[in-house]
């Protein structure tokens, strides 16, 4: 679907080692759905920059960003209007080394972290979910 879309965002996938990949997990701020940190580009910053800068903002998380998107999925993101537009979100892989007490939205959504495939199972995006299938660790 990419070209159809009328904005992009970048996102972190948040992942550490422990029996096995595990996958963090953000409740988003309205509907309260299984989300990524995601957001829109950030001027001065790269794209891999702006996704770790969304990851600490939403989930309090901080770590080593790929250099170059491991996917792609798309969402509808609904307006204050009750319109709606096609975002595509690009992905980079961000292993989680610190996980802060405190960050910006805390108070605005949960985080936990879950298995990749529960993760993957969990998110509504069926392309998001494709790409967590998938994720594999060098």
């Amino acid at each position: 679907m990419k070209g159809a879309a009328e904005a992009l965002q970048y996102a972190s996938l948040p992942w550490r080692r422990g029996g096995g990949i595990q996958i963090l997990l953000i409740t988003s701020r309205e509907t309260r759905r299984w989300v990524i940190p995601k957001g829109w580009p950030i001027d001065g910053l790269s794209p891999e920059q702006s996704a770790a800068r969304e990851a600490f903002e939403e989930a309090g998380i901080e770590g080593e960003v790929g250099p170059t998107a491991i996917g792609q999925y798309h969402y509808l993101k609904r307006r204050k209007d009750g319109t709606t537009s096609v975002v595509d979100v690009d992905v980079f892989a961000l292993e989680v080394k610190r996980q802060h007490d405190d960050w910006p939205e805390k108070a605005e959504r949960e985080s936990r972290w879950f298995p990749a495939a529960q993760a993957a199972s969990l998110v509504l995006e069926t392309s998001l979910g494709e790409l967590m299938r998938r994720f594999r660790v060098l």
